[in-house]
């Protein structure tokens, strides 16, 4: 996964996912919701890419709805890469606040 800023981005995705394992959303609804208080609609792309990569790797599920978006969600049956994923990408440093 390239750059620092999208690693960080994945794995906050990644830890929404955790909490919420029924979680599912559109590219959108992930900025405006789970990634609220972090990213203004100025770092859509940023979110759009980090979620490619984690569909990429099988960690995040994309299902496309009826109206053509994608609907994102935890992949179910990859539990331990995804705590794997995130104890390696995570930096002890990782600031909640920035992005």
């Amino acid at each position: 996964m390239a750059g620092e800023k999208l690693r960080i981005v994945a794995c906050r995705i990644l830890e929404y996912l955790e909490r919420n394992p029924n979680a599912q959303d559109t590219l959108e609804g992930i900025v405006e919701w789970w990634l609220l208080y972090r990213y203004t609609k100025g770092n859509v792309a940023r979110v759009k890419e980090a979620l490619e990569e984690l569909v990429t790797a099988g960690l995040v599920l994309g299902r496309r709805g009826k109206e053509s978006r994608i609907y994102y969600k935890l992949n179910p049956q990859k539990p331990k890469e995804i705590s794997t994923f995130l104890r390696t990408k995570r930096s002890p440093g990782d600031d909640q606040s920035n992005s």
